[in-house]
């Protein structure tokens, strides 16, 4: 089951995890596209919202590089998860109010429901899945242990998922979650990350 960190709550429980979450959002703090993401994606009342993935890692690792706080992000992961309507045009309701919303930020925003994955996962990655029955379980299966992070903010209040911890992110550690994705899907991930960001430390497919 994936683990939601409620920083409020963290403080007395979550031990020496509180360190590596204040470090996770200092680190974030310094993008003002993500800072911004955070503070408005609220407006869209859209249920069980996160923003995650690609846009909070890589974030991370441009700090850590040094390199411009945008550096080889391609887009910025909004999700969201409604079971009770799995339409694109609900789904599309929510993408064509973010594209006014965040026209701002240089970066795509791409908003996408987890509860309409399985409709199409299929087709683009070749293999089925079931439909997911949270946000949190879909953060779940994402590609990598240090991708698979979600982060909100809610009235002042910010709550992460990261059902793998958070060692792996804030050490640029890559290591694949072979909940759903393939060895070659990998590959092609860890191809492309490393000429972007040289200091990241890949673990192979084959030692997992």
């Amino acid at each position: 089951m994936a683990r939601e960190i409620s920083i409020k709550s963290a403080m007395g429980r979550e031990g020496n995890n509180m360190t590596k979450i204040e470090q996770l959002l200092q680190i974030l703090e310094k993008n003002k596209s993500v800072q911004s993401i955070l503070e408005r994606a609220n407006e869209l009342s859209m249920p069980n919202w996160y923003l995650g993935a690609g846009g909070i890692v890589q974030t991370v690792w441009n700090v850590k590089h040094g390199f411009d706080l945008e550096h080889g992000i391609k887009d910025y992961d909004l999700v969201y998860y409604d079971a009770d309507d799995i339409s694109y045009e609900a789904e599309d309701v929510f993408i064509q109010k973010g594209k006014e919303l965040f026209k701002d930020i240089p970066i795509l925003v791409e908003i996408r429901n987890q509860a309409r994955v399985h409709l199409w996962y299929e087709k683009h990655f070749g293999k089925p899945v079931g439909q997911y029955k949270s946000a949190e379980e879909a953060i779940n299966t994402w590609p990598t242990t240090a991708t698979s992070v979600g982060v909100r903010k809610t009235d002042g209040q910010i709550r992460i998922c990261a059902p793998f911890g958070l060692d792996d992110l804030l050490d640029m550690v890559v290591r694949a979650n072979k909940a759903l994705i393939t060895g070659k899907i990998y590959q092609d991930k860890i191809d492309r990350w490393i000429k972007i960001w040289p200091n990241l430390k890949i673990v192979p497919w084959e030692q997992e």
